[in-house]
C-alpha cells in the first residue's frame, strides 16, 4: 500500500511484509523538515502503529545526499521567535518515542541537527558506510535545542561524546558513529537496503508482545527527563536570545554561506537553576 503526501512517501509492506517505510521527500533542501513535514510523518507513524499487519517502521530520506538536515532554516526563522515554537508544539520525533513498534533509521547521507536526533531516537540506526554523516548544528546556526532531546544522547554515546557533539558541532562519519555507539551498523551503499530488510525480517520473527514490553521499558528510562523538559529553556537561560539578533545571525550566516560572527554577543554568567 502506498499513500500520497506532499512532503513524504509512505509505503506499507515495502520490501518486507510487515514493514512500513516513511521517506522524507524534500531532496531539494536535503530533506529538511517543516511543521507540515512533521505533521505528515506523525500521521504516517500513527497509521502504521494502528495497523496490526505492520510490525516495524523504517524512516529514511530521499536520495543519497541526506537522511535529514533537520529543520528547514527558512521555516525555523519564522517559528523560532520567542514562544512560537512551544506554542506550535511540533513533535520533532513524530511520535516514534511513544509508539511501541520498533523503528529503524535508514541513514544514507547527512543526518544533522533535527535529522541526527531523529535518528538517535529511533530504536535502531543503519547507515551507509560511504555517505552517512552525523552531527548537531544548533550553536552554529543559532537554533537552541534543549531538554531531553539533548540529554538523551548521553545514554546513547556517553556524556563526553554527547557534549562534544552538541557543543562543538563536529561531524562524524559512519565508522566513527559506529565506534561511539550512535548507530548499530555501517554497510556499503549497495548493501544498505538488504541490511535494513534483514533487520526488519528479524524483528518480524519476534514476539510482538515482547517487543512492546521491551520498548515500553526502554522508553520509561527517560520519562523523568521529558517531564523536566516542559520548562521554557530559552526564557530561563537566555531570555533575550531572539530579540538580540543572535538567533538571526546564525541563520543568516547559514543562508549566506558564511561563518557566523557571534563575537558581539556577550558570554554572560549563568548558573543552573532546577526551579527555573
Amino acid at each position: 500500500m502506498t499513500s500520497q503526501f506532499s512532503d513524504i512517501i509512505y509505503e506499507k509492506h515495502h520490501r518486507v511484509r510487515g514493514a512500513a517505510w516513511i521517506t522524507i521527500n524534500r531532496p531539494q533542501v536535503m530533506n529538511a523538515f517543516t511543521g507540515h513535514t512533521l505533521q505528515e510523518m506523525a500521521q504516517a507513524v500513527e497509521d502504521a502503529n494502528n495497523d496490526p499487519e505492520i510490525g516495524v517502521i523504517v524512516i529514511t530520506g530521499a536520495g543519497s545526499r541526506a537522511f535529514c538536515a533537520g529543520g528547514d532554516v527558512r521555516w525555523l526563522a519564522q517559528v523560532q521567535r520567542e514562544g512560537e515554537w512551544e506554542q506550535q508544539r511540533f513533535d520533532p520525533h513524530v511520535g516514534i518515542e511513544d509508539i511501541l513498534k520498533p523503528v529503524i533509521a535508514r541513514v544514507d547521507g547527512w543526518a544533522v541537527g533535527g535529522g541526527n536526533h531523529l535518528a538517535y531516537f529511533c530504536d535502531f540506526t543503519i547507515a551507509c558506510q560511504e555517505h552517512a554523516r552525523f552531527g548537531q548544528i544548533g550553536p552554529r546556526v543559532g537554533s537552541p535545542a534543549a531538554g531531553y532531546i539533548v540529554s538523551y544522547l548521553t545514554w546513547v554515546v556517553g556524556a563526553k561524546k554527547a557534549r562534544e557533539m552538541w557543543m562543538l558541532t563536529r561531524y562524524y562519519d559512519a565508522q566513527q558513529a559506529l565506534q561511539m555507539g550512535l548507530i548499530n551498523a555501517a554497510v556499503p551503499h549497495e548493501q544498505l537496503d538488504a541490511e535494513v530488510d534483514r533487520w526488519c525480517q528479524e524483528l518480524m520473527q519476534k514476539s510482538p508482545s515482547c517487543l512492546r514490553i521491551l520498548k515500553a521499558s526502554f522508553r520509561d528510562l527517560y520519562q523523568p527527563l521529558r517531564e523536566r523538559s516542559r520548562r521554557d529553556w530559552v526564557k530561563a537561560y537566555a531570555p533575550d536570545f531572539f530579540r538580540s539578533g543572535e538567533a538571526d545571525e546564525g541563520k543568516n550566516a547559514f543562508l549566506e554561506r558564511r561563518e557566523p560572527d557571534f563575537s558581539r554577543y556577550p558570554r554572560l554568567p549563568g548558573r543552573y537553576n532546577p526551579n527555573a
